[in-house]
């Protein structure tokens, strides 16, 4: 990969060669909200989903608290 360089001053005022932008420029995209995306997206049937809830996300739904939060 070819790099940009920058040259700018530091805090004495001496040039320094800095690494420009390393990124690829565009708009990234959004996976995981929305209603068609996600994890409601791919699980069809209410079994499915309620199955996933209780072993995936038992942390945020969970009646169970794990940890430091035991002590709250």
């Amino acid at each position: 990969m070819d790099y940009k360089h920058v040259e700018k001053e530091d805090h004495k005022g001496k040039k320094v060669k800095l690494l420009d932008e390393t990124y690829e420029s565009g708009i990234p995209e959004t996976i995981g909200c929305g209603k068609e995306l996600g994890w409601r997206g791919i699980l069809k049937t209410k079994e499915e989903k309620l199955k996933y809830i209780k072993s995936a996300e038992r942390y945020w739904y969970s009646d169970d608290w794990f940890g430091s939060e035991k002590r709250r």
